[in-house]
């Protein structure tokens, strides 16, 4: 039987593109340092024997399962298992997590390829269930139906894009996975606000206080669930999506660099990386002062920088890392350096230098405007 087609959820659209999964072994080997269990980049993703129970991943959807408990929604029981992604099978309980979350050299070796981990810290990952969570209980009790989500919400048949834009700090939604993620679908909008409210250290009447709109729909989703409790779901289908006993991928196969597209890198910022890097005052000049290189810089940061740069953007890391890495090559081509005590402001006009690029992308689809 053929799976349900999967929402993802939380995914960044561009990295869910990067990845070259392969079915079949393709006779190339990749060298992946950082997971060196003997024998097991060459393993199928199915054999390696990762699983919830025993992982760090367990006791924190116990404690995601105690938060809906003590919400009063005592019998619905959704069904958590690993796959590729975070997401939940549309029109099911079913919530998949990232595979790699099971297996803390796997994680390092995602954040080290895919430039991002969605589940960063214990903190991170509770965000993500919470979230699923929230699109588990609209499934299970069709809230989507009701003509007073409708309302607050939007239609669930509106199309799902592949990408969005934000209206950044909006008072209409409530801000919780990075990118403004509630901005992207009513559903999304549904299963943030359900985080939110899940959360028991957002106090969120406090914090939304001044978000009329957004409060109207905390509000609303309090009351939705008092309604819920003790009250038996409608759908329980649990139905699942790419398990990782279905993925034949090996570790190797899975994380195979792709080809990136240069023509979405800008090739005319040498001058601006000069002056990033330039001399703070005519003292950071003097001959004999501690100076660093500005492409380890660079590539010592490039994760964070992208990461930071997505959470108020929204533009995937995906997106940014090969602008990175294009700034890296040129760096080291102009032999460029930094005095050391100038470090902290370089990396504050970095991250300034990379927002103002990707909101190019934002609303005109490249980094450079044309």
């Amino acid at each position: 039987m053929a799976s349900a087609p999967k929402r993802i959820s939380g995914a960044p659209a561009a990295v869910v593109a990067a990845r070259k999964v392969k079915t079949a072994v393709a006779g190339t080997t990749v060298t992946l340092p950082g997971f060196h269990e003997a024998g097991s980049r060459s393993k199928p993703i199915r054999d390696l024997g990762l699983s919830i129970a025993g992982s760090q991943l367990e006791p924190l959807v116990a404690e995601v399962m105690a938060e809906v408990e003590r919400a009063g929604v005592r019998r619905l029981k959704p069904r958590f298992y690993l796959s590729t992604e975070w997401g939940v099978p549309t029109g099911t309980i079913a919530i998949a997590i990232p595979f790699y979350l099971a297996n803390p050299e796997l994680t390092a070796l995602h954040a080290e390829r895919a430039g991002y981990v969605e589940g960063s810290s214990v903190d991170d990952i509770l965000r993500y269930l919470r979230h699923e969570m929230g699109h588990v209980v609209n499934y299970a009790y069709r809230l989507y139906e009701a003509e007073g989500w409708t309302r607050l919400f939007g239609p669930m048949s509106r199309p799902y894009p592949e990408t969005y834009r934000t209206l950044p700090f909006s008072p209409d939604f409530v801000r919780h996975l990075p990118g403004g993620y509630a901005q992207r679908h009513p559903e999304e909008d549904w299963a943030e606000t359900f985080a939110v409210w899940m959360d028991p250290d957002s106090a969120w009447r406090e914090v939304y206080s001044d978000s009329p709109t957004a409060l109207k729909k905390l509000e609303y989703c309090d009351a939705v669930m008092i309604g819920l409790r003790d009250r038996d779901p409608d759908v329980t289908n649990a139905e699942l999506d790419l398990d990782t006993s279905e993925i034949r991928a090996t570790v190797q196969e899975y994380y195979e660099q792709v080809d990136i597209d240069s023509g979405t890198i800008p090739h005319s910022l040498d001058g601006d990386l000069r002056m990033i890097f330039a001399p703070r005052s005519p003292a950071a000049a003097t001959e004999g002062a501690p100076a660093a290189s500005a492409p380890h810089l660079l590539r010592r940061q490039k994760d964070a920088l992208a990461n930071a740069v997505y959470t108020w953007t929204g533009v995937d890391p995906a997106l940014l890392q090969p602008v990175l890495q294009h700034l890296i090559g040129r760096a080291a081509e102009m032999k460029l350096t930094y005095r050391l005590a100038d470090r902290e402001a370089i990396l504050v006009s970095l991250t300034g230098f990379l927002t103002a690029l990707a909101m190019n992308h934002v609303y005109k689809g490249t980094f450079i405007a044309r």
